[in-house]
């Protein structure tokens, strides 16, 4: 038999395919040596700086900000758990510490199951090729890319171990949730740092990098399950876990943070105070390079703050009666439809309408006098009664203004009381800010810039300039002790009618009374507003406009007039803190600050604050003799006046002033703790009007300050101020040593020739003292 025309079949093709296979490697050989010099100098990563957001602290470490496009937390991977690595290895790589790059195992598998089921269903793609696409790469799916990636893979291993590649990936790769890398993904889905996870968080962790989107515990929590039970089963086939902590990880509830953005510390306002500071002096590195701000805030106190605002807020809005329904949504055909339709029009209704700490907004769906029901974002349905209806009830009934009543559709505001009944509720339109601060160094210890940061930004602790009200008198009372006057003084509290170019202005006590000749301290205690208008007269405005910028206020604000008395000019109550600063530590000019220090991403300190300290380096602003009386005369405000609920603390180191505007259009309390804390309140709305009823400076902002005060200064002991050198004490009052007679009294003829003043007490202003006053200086000095 003849063979040769068989060996021919078998050898012509046999020597085409490996001319083809020939060819191939001369054009693959050519390609590469093409493209390879054109590839990107990879030795770039060594240097690999991810962007790494600005991130806030409390001085005591609590994380209460966090600014930048990526979150990121770097992650070394000396410090990545083994079970971490594992996990990852079973879900991207089996290989990766066998491989050069390119796993060709892997490689031959992904082309037969993808030729077997006719499509692409697998791919190849190792840990080393990802860093390539993720660092140098477009995501795009072609030949070219692929081609690159592999390249690139190949350059990557030559010039990195594998544990560089590894940490590389770690850090860059998106897991969702704009988290991007493992370090920021633990913190962001769990709360808990990496070395904290078990194996079950482990392995939902290192299925999200296939696909952020799909397999996101937050969005899609079934198919993030499933892919978590892949992850595992393929870390027990690959001997990663035992068969005991396979099974238990597979039951393991994993407890998925659903929000990303709160932090337990609210301070929102203090941490973009920190942000604009920040991009003053980084500008856009500011967002990228990992700076870590500690701030001089204290933990406990803002939650502190934050809650007595809050609560505050509330307390005056129920004062005030239910308002009605915020608006309404179109729930007719709420009826129709399976639950989960039903249920995910809802939320896209309430989509828009934002949540205020743990005030929430919910869809009335029923509504009778005994019975609210409610639909509150997220599937949850509400039945409020008895209690719960109290608040609103007014707006329930069909004699309810129809505009707001609550009704069907109604969109309303709910929150769980301390018993976990719900009750109905709305958000204040009132605005409220608080500022507290260490006197002895300026270090501001808590801020609250308004009732709920995410409805109004505007920080209205340090941006709301307003008028103080007499928490004010403090300073022109300062200003008349070092002009001779003494806290035993008389000056007579009667009418006063100031008369000048026919203009007449009459001021008038808050209480429209008069009572006669009193005491500078009285005066004060008692906050006569007649008393402070002749004070202001007998030393001049000019004066006391001097005088005021020793507490650091500016001559631009406060116009020398004598309405200056009752607090006519404009402060913020960040300003304010630092002005009754100086009066709580005895004299001494203390700069208000909010930034410890600013860390570089290694943890070099590039930024240390270096403040003031009394008893160190602390100017002094006015006479400690000064700061002593005054603190003694703002002791007797909280003993005995206007403040006097505040003693229910129990303290005797207290004082402070209230404040209170014209028509009640501003409430303040300014106080301390002796050489303690300072706190400043300030109550409002942005638009001024009045606050109504009786809500003064005693009844709107004291409390607020008294929660915040009761509860930080709990166990801090006692620290008045020690009677300063040249102060001396007869029967009960304290005097300079030279000036121990008690000066003539002011105002005791009820006579005046001052100028006018240009309007009423708390007003724009008016005109200088006229010269009449000087007479009445004559026989003070």
């Amino acid at each position: 038999m003849n063979l040769r025309p068989s060996r021919k079949w078998i050898t012509y093709p046999l020597l085409f395919m490996v001319s083809l296979g020939l060819i191939g490697i001369a054009i693959l050989a050519i390609a590469v040596m093409i493209v390879y010099p054109r590839l990107p100098d990879v030795k770039v990563l060594q240097d690999y700086r991810p962007a790494i957001p600005l991130r806030v602290y409390t001085a005591d470490g609590v994380q209460i900000g966090e600014f930048g496009q990526e979150r990121r937390d770097f992650l070394k991977i000396a410090d990545v758990p083994e079970k971490m690595k594992q996990a990852l290895m079973a879900a991207e790589d089996e290989r990766f510490y066998q491989h050069g790059g390119v796993d060709y195992i892997s490689v031959a598998r992904a082309l037969l199951s993808n030729f077997t089921k006719g499509k692409t269903v697998s791919g190849a793609s190792t840990i080393t090729q990802q860093v390539a696409k993720n660092f140098f790469l477009t995501p795009e799916q072609t030949m070219e890319r692929k081609f690159k990636e592999a390249l690139l893979a190949f350059k990557i291993e030559q010039n990195f171990s594998k544990d560089q590649i590894l940490e590389l990936y770690m850090n860059q790769i998106n897991l969702g949730q704009r988290a991007y890398g493992f370090g920021a993904a633990a913190k962001i889905y769990y709360g808990k740092p990496i070395n904290e996870l078990s194996i079950a968080q482990y392995a939902m962790l290192a299925g999200l990098p296939k696909a952020p989107s799909k397999f996101n515990p937050v969005v899609n929590p079934e198919r993030a399950k499933t892919r978590q039970l892949y992850v595992l089963r393929r870390m027990h086939e690959l001997g990663f876990i035992t068969d005991a902590e396979w099974l238990a990880a597979q039951v393991e509830e994993l407890h998925v943070l659903k929000s990303q953005a709160d932090f337990t510390v609210r301070g929102e306002y203090v941490a973009e105070m920190v942000r604009q500071f920040m991009v003053d002096q980084y500008k856009d590195a500011a967002y990228t390079q990992g700076y870590k701000v500690y701030t001089t805030i204290l933990a406990d106190h803002q939650e502190t703050a934050h809650l007595a605002v809050r609560h505050g807020m509330l307390d005056f809005d129920k004062r005030h009666g239910y308002r009605g329904a915020e608006s309404y949504i179109d729930i007719s055909n709420y009826a129709e439809g399976p639950v989960e339709q039903r249920e995910d029009y809802l939320d896209q209704m309430l989509q828009e309408v934002k949540d205020s700490g743990d005030i929430y907004p919910a869809v009335v769906l029923e509504a009778s006098p005994k019975k609210v029901v409610a639909y509150r974002k997220g599937g949850e349905t509400l039945e409020l009664t008895g209690a719960g209806l109290q608040f609103a009830q007014r707006m329930i009934g069909p004699k309810a203004n129809e505009a707001v009543r609550i009704r069907p559709g109604a969109v309303i505001r709910v929150f769980q009381n301390s018993k976990g009944l719900w009750e109905i509720s709305q958000l204040p339109q009132i605005e409220s800010a608080f500022v507290s601060m260490d006197p002895n160094t300026g270090a501001m210890k808590a801020l609250v810039g308004g009732f709920d940061f995410n409805r109004n930004n505007f920080n209205h602790a340090t941006q709301a300039w307003r008028q103080p009200g007499s928490s004010f008198k403090p300073i022109i009372y300062s200003a008349a002790l070092e002009k001779g006057f003494t806290a035993s003084t008389i000056i007579n509290d009667a009418p006063l009618v100031i008369e000048q170019g026919g203009q007449r202005w009459e001021p008038k006590n808050s209480d429209g009374r008069f009572s006669g000749p009193m005491s500078l301290r009285q005066a004060l205690t008692k906050s006569k507003n007649l008393v402070s208008i002749r004070i202001l007269q007998a030393i001049t405005p000019q004066y006391a406009q001097e005088y005021m910028q020793k507490f650091g206020f500016t001559p631009d604000k406060h116009p020398p007039y004598l309405t200056m008395a009752l607090g006519a000019g404009s402060v913020t109550p960040y300003q304010m803190s630092a002005a009754y600063s100086v009066f709580a530590n005895g004299g001494y000019k203390v700069q208000s600050y909010f930034i410890e220090r600013i860390e570089d991403p290694k943890g070099k300190v590039v930024f240390q604050s270096k403040p003031y300290v009394v008893g160190q380096n602390a100017p002094e602003a006015i006479d400690p003799r000064n700061a002593f009386i005054m603190t003694s005369v703002m002791g007797d405000v909280v003993r005995y006046g206007t403040a006097a609920r505040a003693m229910s603390l129990g303290r005797k180191d207290l004082a402070g002033k209230t404040g209170t505007t014209n028509d009640v259009m501003d409430a303040w309390f300014a106080g301390f703790s002796q050489r303690n804390l300072v706190g400043v309140v300030w109550v409002g709305y942005d638009q001024p009007k009045p606050l109504g009823g009786s809500e003064t400076g005693g009844h709107a902002a004291l409390p607020i300050w008294m929660t915040y005060m009761g509860k930080v200064l709990k166990g801090i002991p006692e620290r008045p101020l020690p009677m300063p050198k040249g102060v001396v004490k007869q029967g009960s009052e304290y005097y300079y040593a030279e000036r121990t007679s008690t000066a003539p009294g002011l105002g005791l003829d009820n006579s005046s020739s001052a100028r006018p003043a240009s309007g009423e007490g708390g007003g724009d202003g008016g005109e200088e003292a006229g010269t009449n006053v000087e007479t009445v200086r004559d026989l003070l000095f």
